[in-house]
């Protein structure tokens, strides 16, 4: 796959922010940048999928791409964001995988200036400060843990494609075990070496996933929970404040 070529990739500067807006339901084909790229929605959600796994940032959350990934990304609401394409090993603090990261006040300030900041800036005027302070704030973003990893087992790969398109948190170990037609013990080994999660954790994060841009898009708790399998909106409704911090009732775009 060729790279999906960089307008401004050639301006020699460690970290240039683009400004993008976008309508509701805009894709973006699977396409890569040579850059890392730090992608934050001011307004909206998006939800980003790799051949590896899938993220979907909730309010104040962005997501970290390391350079090279192949992703495409779906907007859910109109969607304002500020792209941050950084050189390699300018902010070793984020890894080599994707991530969904918290976004502070100070951040958010930083990415709404860096969006105005022209790419072949003065890097040793006020624009450089506030593109050095922005890589300093993206390096030390809190990681939140929100992912959906795929595995690269293909029987367990289809099955775990086969979840997010119809998701169930009342899905069982023992149940996708004799699927597969390995014992529990077997099973449980596999899917933690495939996707470094527990079942537990990765069903809880594949319902997160799914539950997010429903949310977002106006869609009722207590309808979403029942889609998901839970028994009712109040055990959802928990799990949801617990992993995000904010009850579900309260997710919703502006």
């Amino acid at each position: 796959m060729d790279y999906y070529p960089d307008e401004n990739d050639h301006v020699a500067r460690p970290v240039i922010a683009i400004g993008h807006d976008y309508p509701d339901s805009f894709e973006l084909a699977e396409h890569r940048h040579r850059r890392s790229q730090f992608l934050y929605a001011a307004t909206g959600v998006m939800a980003v999928s790799t051949p590896a796994g899938a993220w979907v940032t909730p309010p104040q959350r962005a997501v970290w791409i390391p350079g090279g990934t192949p992703h495409s990304v779906r907007m859910v609401g109109a969607v304002q964001t500020c792209s941050v394409l950084v050189e390699p090993g300018e902010c070793p603090g984020r890894g080599a995988e994707c991530q969904v990261v918290g976004v502070s006040s100070l951040l958010r300030q930083l990415l709404g200036a860096a969006a105005h900041v022209p790419p072949e800036y003065d890097a040793t005027g006020r624009d450089g400060l506030v593109m050095h302070l922005l890589m300093a704030e993206i390096d030390v973003a809190p990681l939140i843990p929100l992912a959906v990893p795929f595995p690269s087992n293909p029987a367990l790969a289809r099955r775990c494609h086969a979840f997010l398109e119809r998701p169930s948190a009342a899905a069982t170990i023992d149940e996708w075990a004799d699927a597969m037609g390995i014992n529990r013990r077997s099973f449980t080994r596999l899917f933690r070496r495939e996707t470094g999660m527990s079942f537990a954790e990765w069903r809880q994060q594949a319902c997160l996933s799914v539950a997010l841009p429903k949310l977002a898009a106006g869609e009722a708790v207590t309808s979403i929970a029942y889609d998901l399998g839970y028994d009712g909106p109040g055990n959802f409704s928990t799990m949801f404040k617990r992993v995000l911090g904010i009850p579900p009732s309260r997710y919703r775009l502006p």
